[in-house]
């Protein structure tokens, strides 16, 4: 089964928003974390519907370890929480 990496970003008092580096635009939100990574399961299985019914490739996820070899992406790496978001076997299969 394929995985994304997810940063969750957590601010007292906010809502806490969750993103995927991998998938440009792939975000979501939630007044609790739990609610949040809920969301941004959800958020990861719409993005890939929208892109394979435009034909769009899906990019490949990248390792943590790859992600953390991004200058854009580790500072995010060292300050938020990091999740695994899995992708859907029926939408894994279709890739």
């Amino acid at each position: 089964m394929t995985h994304y990496v997810a940063i969750a970003e957590e601010e007292e008092g906010k809502a806490v928003g969750v993103w995927c580096p991998d998938l440009p635009g792939c975000v979501s939100a939630g007044d609790s974390l739990d609610e949040a990574m809920a969301n941004a399961a959800e958020a990861l299985t719409l993005w890939v519907d929208v892109a394979l019914e435009h034909g769009q490739p899906i990019p490949a996820p990248r390792s943590l370890v790859d992600l953390k070899r991004d200058p854009a992406i580790s500072p995010e790496l060292s300050q938020f929480m990091v999740a695994l978001i899995p992708l859907r076997p029926q939408l894994d299969a279709a890739q």
